[in-house]
């Protein structure tokens, strides 16, 4: 298959500036040190004010081998947009896209149970609340 090449942005919301400088600076580390992404480019935004958080965002041109290790980047990353440069039309065959699918379902489950568990220590400390001015 041929490589994969990709425009994506990145970006951290958050406060104070300081760390969403740092973190997305981390971001940029842990691109540039992974040996299955290929950094072509990376431009970083100037760090904004909107509404008392800070945003900057990053946009990569990056390589993959597979599509596989571009699913997996996008699982680790979440970057903000994904644009693929080439190859114009892609061929997957059904391995590639059971991998993706089932990645999906795996991250859906994680949220799920993520969401779950909040929801259940919510109540749980509720009825601790009313248990205590009863």
């Amino acid at each position: 298959m041929e490589k994969i090449k990709i425009n994506t942005i990145i970006e951290i919301v958050g406060m104070p500036k300081e760390h969403v400088v740092d973190t997305m600076q981390k971001v940029i580390d842990l691109i540039e040190k992974d040996e299955e992404i290929k950094l072509e480019s990376k431009d970083t935004a100037e760090p904004e004010l909107i509404k008392d958080l800070w945003s900057t965002f990053t946009e990569f041109e990056l390589e993959f081998e597979t599509f596989k290790k571009l699913t997996g980047f996008c699982f680790d990353f979440m970057p903000s947009s994904v644009e693929i440069i080439s190859p114009e039309k892609p061929e997957l065959n059904s391995k590639d896209i059971e991998d993706l699918l089932n990645d999906v379902l795996a991250k859906t489950h994680q949220y799920d149970m993520a969401l779950k568990r909040m929801i259940l220590e919510k109540r749980a400390k509720d009825r601790q609340e009313n248990s205590k001015t009863a």
